[in-house]
């Protein structure tokens, strides 16, 4: 599966030619067709490799019976790929993988956030819930999303992308999240269902990155993690954010906006970022947020 022909960053919409911090609205555009391109040669890495006998080892392990955080031989493959290509189109950008520590460009405003496979232990298992996720980040705002995902709302797989301030799209085609107004209870996303998620119906995917491009597409309404590293959510807040939705993170007792990666005392790297989110919906998010602070 190559890269979709059609799947070109987004054309220019009648707006300032500047986004961001004085980003200019080309640039974005190139990071964004770069981005996309790779997320999909990711996907075609990931749609070969899929069915076969995969090399795969375990990031920790106890014992025997407690094997967790699986990396394939494929998750390996398409961060290195990426990385050769972001040296070779954007060499002063930095990168965090999830895979490799190498950071060519720390302190850069531009960082690209890749996780070549969020949601490794389903596609281990054939399981096709999972994505190649991409996003790049300026001075901490998610201003691109780029992410291969196997099942779509247009039920084949394809990479939702977007630049900030546009419009969200799936292979180059604009998508506009509809909903019927029958269905009473809305999917969201959840780690664990608890009473006060009742006013739903809950899932857990395994993917934060995927049921981000979900809830930016509007199959899912919201969607709460626990506690995602910054590779598993930076392109898929771009899609949300481009999707009409909104971020909430929580700070103590309150849910606050999340609207830019910030360091912290306890994680002054952003390799290092943990917090525990909810994206989706405006409503939906206000509804979860004061659920939360309720149970």
């Amino acid at each position: 599966m190559a890269a979709p022909p059609n799947a070109d960053a987004s054309p220019p919409d009648a707006a300032s030619p500047t986004l961001v911090d004085g980003v200019s609205r080309d640039l974005l555009r190139d990071i964004e067709h770069l981005a996309v391109e790779l997320a999909g040669i990711a996907g075609a890495e990931i749609a070969k490799a899929l069915g076969g006998l995969l090399a795969v080892k375990y990031k920790t392990a106890a014992k025997e019976d407690e094997w967790r955080d699986p990396v394939s031989e494929v998750d390996n493959k398409v961060e290195r790929m990426i990385r050769e290509r972001l040296a070779e189109n954007f060499p002063t950008h930095d990168i965090i993988g999830e895979e490799m520590d190498d950071r060519p460009a720390r302190g850069g405003d531009f960082v690209w956030s890749v996780d070549p496979i969020d949601g490794t232990a389903n596609f281990v298992n054939g399981f096709p819930l999972f994505s190649a996720s991409i996003g790049v980040l300026h001075k901490g705002v998610p201003v691109v999303g780029a992410l291969w995902c196997p099942v779509s709302h247009a039920l084949r797989s394809g990479v939702y992308h977007c630049t900030r301030s546009g419009k969200l799209r799936f292979d180059g085609a604009d998508v506009t999240p509809k909903v019927n107004p029958a269905v009473r209870r809305r999917l969201v996303g959840v780690p664990v269902a608890t009473v006060s998620d009742g006013f739903w119906e809950t899932r857990k995917t395994g993917s934060a990155a995927f049921e981000c491009a979900m809830v930016a597409a509007g199959l899912m309404q919201a969607a709460r993690f626990a506690s995602p590293n910054i590779w598993d959510v930076a392109g898929g807040l771009a899609l949300v954010f481009a999707g009409g939705g909104i971020a909430r993170r929580r700070d103590g007792d309150d849910w606050v906006p999340m609207e830019k990666f910030a360091p912290t005392k306890e994680a002054p790297d952003l390799r290092y970022w943990k917090n525990e989110l909810i994206v989706g919906e405006p409503s939906a998010v206000e509804k979860m947020c004061e659920a939360q602070k309720a149970a």
